[in-house]
């Protein structure tokens, strides 16, 4: 598999990495290829339909902003979160769009952006086709998109050649990373990963490094992995300020602070509670996650909605591991990227199309088997790690109340990060040697989510989407 790490871990704006990062990329890159048909000059309009989950929960998870800003030219990583406000009534009370920004066009947004909230595009639940018409209002061109997962995105021609999503064919979520045709030990499975470790001797994050500098010198890939390390840390620090009611009507209180102030002054007085490292583990992920929630900057760890699952667990082996260390945190997220490659290959990031055991259940997985390795646990032990962390997430359904990204998605951070201690705690307990495989409970995990009834796959159409009274 010829992916970067940092195709995972991507830095970029919440709510949510399949509604926001991967629209906003797929807007942009429409406009790119205009520019390729030699098209772009004389567009006079644009419409953009939206499908499927898209459709049902987009304006809940900001689908209309990543779009609007998408076709600005904006991306995920370079748009400031302060900033989007003031772009976006700029855009509405001007009625207009300034394409890539050098092409300015009038855009109603009734008119231009239509949610088709009771049709599916074929191969994911996740699709946009966008159009572009001249001043005759001739049709230029048109192309359809679908947001995969993770902030991958891939267009309808690569799914009609291959009905899994090619690495040469995606939208990597990092144009740093390149996609490569080959690298020392490429690997669909974790059984692959196993038999590279045993023949040649090496650990996981060792062949995950090899890899790795395919593209970057060993030097450059650690900075850059510290580089998330440190933005997740930022993100964390911005949750435990910032006071306040979340975005979008629900009218959910920020946590995070009080709980930050009420552990702090309980470290200050000495007080003691061996429970306590849970509450520490929920704050990390709770501000993580309400920082998403309200838009701010993120790690996409593999995708925002269980994005504060990664750094939390981060945050538990930095402040109670015995002996951490920046080479512990480095082995954590190289070993975590080679796990959330086996379920990209072999399943989905995406709860739209699996669930949220796409979603938070891989991040549970992902980081069992990173806390492992930095804590020194053997392969085998890392794969067991990673086997329960998603074990018991099965089957666990999408179904964001009014399509928000807070309830459950909040809460439900804290309970993986929580997990995937827990898991990588059994794992040391064992030899490695499993009953079920990680490749076993992943294929398990793709087979639940093609059997799991539509309605508690992010389209706010059962569950607690509709038995609890929006508030």
């Amino acid at each position: 598999m010829a992916i970067s790490v940092f195709s995972l871990f991507s830095i970029g704006v919440g709510p949510s990495s399949s509604h926001t990062v991967g629209p906003m990329r797929a807007a942009r890159q429409f406009l790119l290829n205009c520019q390729e048909k030699q098209v772009f000059s004389s567009i006079y309009s644009i419409v953009v339909h939206l499908y499927g989950s898209l459709a049902l929960t987009g304006k809940g998870h900001a689908t209309d902003m990543a779009i609007l800003l998408g076709l600005q030219g904006e991306t995920p990583d370079g748009v400031h979160p302060a900033d989007i406000a003031h772009k976006m009534r700029h855009i509405r009370d001007n009625k207009s769009l300034n394409l890539l920004g050098t092409h300015p066009i009038h855009f109603e947004e009734d008119a231009g952006l239509l949610f088709h909230n009771d049709t599916f595009l074929p191969f994911h639940s996740n699709g946009m086709r966008f159009t572009v018409f001249n001043s005759s209002h001739k049709e230029l061109f048109t192309q359809v998109f679908y947001s995969v997962g993770g902030g991958f995105v891939v267009n309808h021609e690569s799914t009609l050649k291959s009905s899994k999503t090619a690495p040469s064919t995606t939208l990597s979520s990092s144009p740093t990373a390149p996609q490569l045709p080959s690298v020392p030990y490429p690997f669909k499975c974790g059984d692959d990963i196993l038999h590279h470790c045993e023949k040649h001797g090496i650990t996981i994050q060792e062949l995950m490094m090899a890899n790795e500098k395919t593209w970057h010198t060993e030097k450059e890939i650690k900075q850059k992995l510290l580089n998330i390390w440190s933005v997740m840390q930022s993100c964390v620090k911005r949750g435990c300020e910032e006071e306040g009611i979340l975005p979008g009507g629900l009218n959910v209180k920020r946590r995070a602070p009080r709980m930050s102030r009420d552990l702090m002054e309980r470290e200050r007085l000495k007080q003691s509670d061996p429970a306590e490292v849970l509450d520490w583990v929920s704050l990390w992920a709770l501000a993580v996650n309400e920082e998403n929630a309200a838009g701010g900057r993120v790690v996409t760890a593999p995708t925002n909605g269980a994005s504060g699952i990664i750094p939390s667990v981060l945050h538990y082996y930095a402040k109670f591991a015995p002996e951490p260390t920046d080479e512990g945190i480095v082995t954590f997220l190289l070993v975590a990227g080679a796990i959330g490659f086996l379920y990209k290959e072999g399943a989905s990031l995406s709860a739209a199309e699996m669930g949220c055991q796409g979603e938070v259940g891989v991040a549970c997985s992902m980081a069992a088997g990173g806390l492992t390795a930095a804590l020194g646990g053997t392969a085998e032990q890392v794969e067991n790690a990673a086997e329960i962390g998603m074990e018991h997430n099965l089957g666990l359904t999408c179904d964001p109340i009014k399509g928000l990204v807070q309830i459950p998605c909040i809460e439900r951070n804290t309970m993986g990060a929580i997990k995937a201690i827990n898991a990588s705690r059994l794992a040391f307990k064992g030899d490695g040697s499993q009953k079920v495989s990680l490749d076993e409970v992943i294929a398990t995990m793709k087979q639940i989510g093609h059997d799991m009834n539509v309605i508690y796959k992010e389209t706010s159409l059962g569950g607690l989407a509709v038995n609890v009274a929006e508030c």
